[in-house]
């Protein structure tokens, strides 16, 4: 470590203060970041000294999602295989799919992070940590089909309206992930709704298709899987959302890192069974259903981006809510508002998307309420003390 340390001691040379390419020092500066701690201290004020910053909050979410990317890749190219040949290899579906989500993540890096880059030189601030993450989720949520350009065009959208409009890392209120799949969701629907975007097709050919389990009863059709596949992901849908089982996995980690807030996870799933439980109570109550409100709650849970959503964006610390009541109410309000809008409006099968942005515009609004409630309440008890104190006296 120490030979590199050099190597990038010199590298950096030119970039230094009064230098030749001063300007440029901050896009140095974030590949030396991104191997060695800074080696900056504060230099007045208390400060508390920790081994817990940006990087590594970062680099636990990102490996969080490794175990879901690697499965989706081999269950991209399992979904479309299983549709051509009879046998299909793990190393065969595992390379076809890697060959399809590799490009998009090399992509959605090269693009964000050239703006990243670009806005960090202009407002001579350094490049954050924050990219790391979001550049992995946009690709995960997207349709494994989806055009690169679109996906580019998407990115922009994300990191230019929904994060550096606002001030860059830390100010953004909307997920800039959610931010891009909802750019990518009503400017190209075409390519991210349908039964035909959601299995590659490498070789155009016409027979091969994937409709999601929510599109399918979206439509009035009856699901062909089992809750099993359900959990483990063996079924279409957008790149890295649809295995409960290793989303769990993640989730545990990020738990245990203190990384997300098992609060906010936890109230999520209470919301969306409660509401799912609701669906499920209206033929005994003489009210006719469909194909979505007949669907057993607890595979609501299992299906579509409502987990993935969940874990990785619902818990966003910068967008989501920051108060302990407030999380319980953020969480819940998502879990419930995802089931609801993918069963009413059949048109927006995937609620998740919509209830975390939507509950992501309230965040502060929640933090507010819950914040003078605890004020009042304190008020008040200091009003019943202060008349005792008097008559003491």
């Amino acid at each position: 470590m120490e030979w590199i340390r050099k190597k990038l001691d010199k590298l950096r040379e030119p970039f230094n203060q009064g230098k030749k390419y001063e300007k440029f020092a901050p896009a140095i500066n974030a590949f030396d970041t991104l191997l060695f701690t800074p080696n900056h201290t504060t230099s007045k004020g208390a400060h508390v000294r920790d081994a817990v910053d940006l990087k590594r909050v970062m680099i636990t979410v990102v490996l969080a999602l490794i175990p879901v990317l690697l499965f989706s890749m081999w269950n991209t190219g399992y979904q479309y295989l299983i549709q051509v040949q009879p046998e299909v290899g793990v190393w065969e579906a595992f390379s076809l799919g890697a060959l399809e989500i590799l490009p998009m993540i090399v992509v959605s890096y090269a693009v964000g992070l050239g703006i990243e880059f670009a806005f960090a030189i202009f407002r001579g601030h350094e490049v954050n940590e924050g990219y790391l993450v979001t550049g992995l989720l946009i690709p995960m949520i997207m349709p494994v089909g989806l055009p690169l350009w679109m996906l580019a065009i998407s990115v922009v959208f994300a990191v230019l309206v929904g994060k550096e409009a606002f001030g860059g890392t830390g100010m953004n209120i909307l997920n800039p992930a959610l931010t891009a799949r909802a750019f990518a969701f009503f400017a190209y629907p075409t390519f991210m709704s349908g039964n035909s975007v959601w299995v590659m097709n490498a070789s155009n050919m016409d027979g091969v298709s994937g409709e999601t389990i929510l599109g399918s009863l979206a439509a009035g059709q009856e699901v062909t899987y089992e809750a099993s596949d359900m959990f483990m992901g063996i079924i279409p849908g957008s790149v890295s959302e649809t295995s409960a089982a290793l989303i769990l996995l993640g989730a545990l980690l990020l738990i245990i890192t203190k990384v997300g807030s098992w609060r906010i996870m936890l109230s999520a799933v209470i919301g969306a069974s409660i509401m799912g439980l609701i669906f499920n109570a209206l033929p005994s109550m003489g009210v006719e259903g469909n194909e979505l409100t007949n669907f057993e709650w607890y595979k609501h849970l299992l299906v579509g981006g409502l987990m993935f959503g969940i874990v990785y964006m619902a818990t966003d610390p910068v967008s989501g809510a920051q108060t302990t009541k407030g999380k319980w109410i953020y969480g819940f309000l998502i879990g419930f508002f995802s089931v609801m809008i993918r069963v009413f409006n059949p048109a927006y099968p995937e609620g998740v998307m919509l209830a975390i942005l939507l509950m992501n515009v309230f965040a502060p609004t929640i933090d507010h309420y819950v914040i003078q409630g605890s004020v009042k309440r304190r008020n008040k008890r200091k009003g019943d003390i202060n008349p005792q104190i008097n008559t003491a006296v």
